[in-house]
């Protein structure tokens, strides 16, 4: 397979230029992020230490409390007057760990998402505390030691319909976005009126799945549901990898910078990080058997308005040898969703 070459995040081009000077030996050193966002966001390296760190520019009598903010393990904030306008104070995330340079560059960028057309600075904390939270949660993560087999073999499926759908349309940012696995959502992909649940099964039980809630496939919640089913053969050396896959969709996305960041967010989102990758070098999975089912009607399922009162978390399993006269193909379940 010939690589292609992943676009830099903005980001790091300027921390790179900036680590260049040789001179810099004290303070801050920074370049303003861009003109076109709106509030004062700098880009900026920390000495001695040249730590990598951004830096937003807020009012001098705005009051921040960094104590309850500085809850992360490699990642610290800091309040500092601006030197070049006493009107003016900084708020500094600064990254500790340099070994977690590529994580810190999708927060920043993230981070500068959410607040790009903010000038409000009240508006501008709320969003960046809030971002925050969701960041310090991601960073707990990374002190796990990868993710756990079935969890691998999850993620493989999820991916594995993902890729197929950049594959059939053009709006990339779009099919990144309709994919809510990371965020423990009802299905795992989801948009306007369809949603797509994805199930993996392995070994013997291969064509018994197991439905998590009676709204899972509740089609008067959403109107147009499918189930994609993938039967996986697990070995050792052969096969696509988890790795393999993620890097076939970076690929695909190479020339797309803001749905490269997104779909990376995503996957520290769902618990996969750079720094587990050797943990998934081994196990490679191959496709046994490849199926898609349009959940209407009479499909064997439980749904809210079956449930007794009284009666929840509802969890219960489907033999898809059943299921047969729900199948529909790949080009009719692209067709659909590509409707809406």
């Amino acid at each position: 397979m010939t690589m292609k070459i992943m676009k830099k995040m903005k980001i790091d081009t300027i921390w790179e230029e900036l680590e260049k000077d040789e001179s810099f030996q004290t303070g801050l050193l920074y370049k303003r992020y861009s003109a076109k966002v709106k509030p004062d966001i700098l880009v900026a390296l920390k000495a001695p230490e040249k730590l990598r760190c951004i830096s937003f520019l807020i009012c001098s009598s705005f009051n921040l409390d960094t104590s309850k903010l500085n809850k992360f393990k490699d990642i610290k904030l800091e309040v500092s007057n601006d030197e070049k306008n006493s009107n003016k104070q900084a708020l500094l995330i600064l990254l500790l760990n340099t070994r977690h340079k590529d994580i810190f560059s999708t927060l920043c960028e993230d981070l500068i998402s959410v607040v790009y057309e903010i000038n409000d600075d009240n508006i501008l904390i709320d969003k960046l505390l809030e971002r925050l939270a969701k960041w310090q949660s991601l960073f707990e993560k990374l002190g796990h030691h990868g993710l756990s087999e079935e969890a691998q073999r999850g993620l493989f499926g999820e991916l594995y319909f993902l890729r197929k759908y950049l594959s059939n349309s053009p709006d990339y940012v779009k099919c990144i976005n309709t994919w809510m696995g990371p965020e423990n959502a009802i299905q795992d992909f989801q948009y306007s009126n369809w949603a797509i649940e994805v199930k993996t099964t392995h070994g013997k039980n291969h064509q018994k799945i197991f439905i998590s809630s009676e709204r899972q496939l509740d089609d008067s919640i959403i109107p147009n549901i499918f189930l994609y089913h993938l039967s996986l053969d697990v070995r050792m050396g052969f096969g696509e990898t988890l790795n393999f896959i993620i890097e076939n969709v970076f690929n695909l996305l190479a020339e797309n910078s803001f749905a490269t960041n997104l779909f990376k967010l995503k996957l520290m989102e769902y618990g996969y990080f750079d720094i587990h990758k050797n943990c998934y070098n081994d196990n490679g999975y191959t496709i046994r058997q490849e199926n898609i089912y349009y959940v209407i009607g009479d499909f064997p399922r439980i749904t809210e308005k079956q449930i007794p009162a009284g009666v929840g978390d509802v969890k219960y399993s489907i033999i898809l040898t059943e299921s047969e006269s729900w199948k529909i193909n790949e080009v009719n379940l692209f067709n659909k969703i590509s409707e809406n």
